[in-house]
């Protein structure tokens, strides 16, 4: 059984100052609350139940200081076990975003691709144009899938798809379970990662 009620939407102020994303389920109940530390020098991303922040579940650190190619480690907060990373692939990145997704003994298991890179570069065009930039939240929609493998090319086993939502004045993304089979620890990891990709994104808007 899946940790959570499927499809989860994922919702962030694009002008806000402190990097936040709250997380709610099918039902539209907040589940996560994503929170990032703001002048650190390393990516140091807190995720809560809720925004109360009462008590940290898991983070996220990133291991070296402003290195495109650095691992994001996955932590649980009380005890601070290692339950897995992900690591972009490479310049590979810059055109089609790759992310390798390993567990805790660093194997890779699963890999995230884009769907179409084509979209994401419209929109990152358009949302540079006055005026017209207000409105690619309508235009264009970026998509991400999580495939169980560690072929990069080997699409035969798609997992969870984040993708981008219409939105006005904030970002929106929408993730889905593809597959209703996959065990806690592989949803988790999927999770975790697509987080930290909407963290990545929300820089950018």
């Amino acid at each position: 059984m899946s940790m959570y009620d499927y499809p989860l939407k994922l919702r962030f102020k694009l002008l806000a100052l402190a990097p936040r994303i709250i997380v709610t389920d099918a039902k539209d109940r907040e589940i996560l609350f994503v929170s990032q530390k703001i002048f650190k020098l390393k990516e140091d991303i807190r995720i809560y139940p809720n925004q109360q922040k009462e008590r940290e579940i898991y983070n996220i650190r990133a291991e070296k200081i402003l290195d495109f190619n650095t691992r994001y480690n996955f932590f649980t907060a009380d005890t601070q076990e290692h339950i897995g990373s992900v690591k972009a692939k490479g310049w590979r990145s810059i055109w089609s975003a790759t992310y390798m997704i390993d567990d805790p003994d660093g194997m890779q298991h699963n890999y995230i691709k884009e769907d179409n890179p084509w979209v994401k570069i419209g929109d990152a065009l358009f949302s540079e144009i006055p005026v017209v930039g207000m409105f690619t939240g309508y235009m264009f929609h970026p998509s991400y899938t999580c495939y169980r493998s560690s072929d990069l090319e080997d699409v035969s086993q798609p997992v969870m798809q984040l993708k981008k939502e219409n939105a006005f004045f904030e970002g929106v993304y929408n993730i889905q379970l593809l597959d209703h089979d996959m065990d806690k620890e592989e949803e988790l990891s999927a999770l975790l990662s697509f987080m930290l990709m909407v963290q990545f994104m929300r820089r950018r808007g």
